[in-house]
């Protein structure tokens, strides 16, 4: 019998056919938006996931200064670091992989007729473990010329790109602030970070170097610290916060004048960020599927109305109620199934160019797929219910008379 009623469901849909593709189309909408909106937000949780963890596995942030979200940004009074507080954090506190002492500068990088404008970081190898960067060619500083401040430089991809195009730098001498840098390596390309930033325009050199000779002071504006895996950054953070405040003679009663950022923390929120957007898009789209249940309903009354003499005809030769009511039921879930099927494709189809597009991974969710099908059936059921009703409760004689 479902059978017989689906197959009867079909013939009055092909019967008008431009009807019932107006009435699926809020349907279509509703379930192809809701899915293109929750796969682009899946892409982009994941994509912001996999930017923050290119800045380096286990990794706090210790800078001077109180971190402030308003205007204004950190205190202008706070005393800078130096390398003994570096040195005092990583002899000091247990589960530590490396800590990366820096220091930085913006300067015009200058190789032949080729001039650009670069970040400048002056640090230690330990800086590369940190961050989690890997030398593409070349080497990293020897001790020696850590200790020494020697004027030997690693190049981010962009700055090799930019500077060199084709040719190989190793070996080539660059002049960042009138002194000249031997080009020992250069680093492999990370791309740009979740904040828009071009994470290889740099020029790594050793921290002496950027202290003595380009800084000329011994100033620390960042530590960058590595955890081991499987020792809790919230412990080495709390460990750090509690050295930090000793050396630097803080009252009990006294607010830090630095922070230290778990970046854990940092992808915790922007995902919970971007998760919580994706929600909302899709419960905005959702919307759309229960206006198409009403233009489901509204479809299927005027279908009750235009085969009153049919239903009465199917009642006087002995139909009951509940097939009638079956037929029309069946008929507003088939209209909105076959919605529910043509929005998947059209959602899926979206969100692969949509992530093309922005650049972010396609990562289909089976999960809302399924969901967003169920939901359109529902939608049939729920909004198909009152008209079906209304066709099996009429009189088969006031039927037989309508016109």
């Amino acid at each position: 019998m479902i059978y017989e009623t689906v197959l009867l469901a079909q013939r009055e849909i092909r019967r008008n056919v431009m009807r019932s593709s107006l009435t699926i189309l809020g349907i279509v909408i509703g379930v192809a938006a809701v899915i293109t909106m929750v796969t682009l937000g899946s892409g982009a949780t994941a994509q912001v996931t996999s930017d923050i963890s290119k800045l380096g596995s286990n990794m706090l942030q210790v800078r001077p200064g109180q971190a402030h979200r308003g205007p204004g940004g950190a205190r202008a009074d706070a005393a800078s670091f130096d390398t003994d507080d570096a040195d005092a954090i990583e002899r000091d506190i247990a589960g530590l992989a490396a800590v990366a002492p820096t220091a930085g500068k913006m300067t015009q990088a200058v190789f032949g007729n080729q001039n650009r404008q670069v970040s400048v970081t002056g640090s230690t190898d330990a800086f590369l473990k940190v961050r989690d960067w890997s030398i593409a060619s070349g080497r990293k500083f020897t001790e020696g010329e850590q200790r020494a401040g020697r004027a030997v430089c690693l190049l981010g991809a962009t700055v090799r790109d930019e500077l060199f195009g084709g040719q190989d730098p190793i070996g080539e001498t660059i002049r960042l602030q009138k002194i000249s840098f031997k080009v020992i390596g250069v680093l492999k390309a990370k791309g740009q970070s979740s904040f828009g930033m071009d994470q290889d325009d740099f020029v790594l050199i050793p921290l002496r170097t950027v202290q003595r000779r380009m800084a000329g002071n011994t100033e620390v504006s960042a530590i960058y610290v590595s955890a081991k895996d499987g020792v809790s950054t919230e412990k080495v953070q709390a460990d750090i916060e509690r050295l930090m405040r000793e050396r630097r003679r803080i009252a009990p009663n006294k607010e830090d004048d630095f922070n230290v950022r778990d970046m854990k923390e940092i992808v915790s929120m922007l995902t919970g960020t971007t998760r919580l957007l994706t929600g909302l898009l899709g419960a905005v789209a959702a919307v759309s599927l229960l206006v198409g249940g009403i233009g489901i309903m509204n479809i299927m009354l005027v279908s009750v109305t235009e085969r009153t003499r049919e239903i009465g005809i199917r009642l006087a030769i002995g139909a009951l109620e509940r097939e009638v009511l079956m037929q029309f039921l069946v008929e507003a879930v088939v209209l909105s199934s076959f919605g529910g099927v043509c929005g998947i494709a059209l959602g899926l189809t979206g969100a692969g160019l949509g992530s093309r597009f922005l650049k972010v991974p396609f990562i289909p969710n089976l999960g809302i797929v399924a969901l967003a099908f169920l939901f359109s059936a529902a939608v049939g059921v729920i909004f198909g219910f009152f008209p079906a009703r209304k066709a099996a409760q009429l009189d088969p004689i006031e039927a037989l008379r309508h016109e």
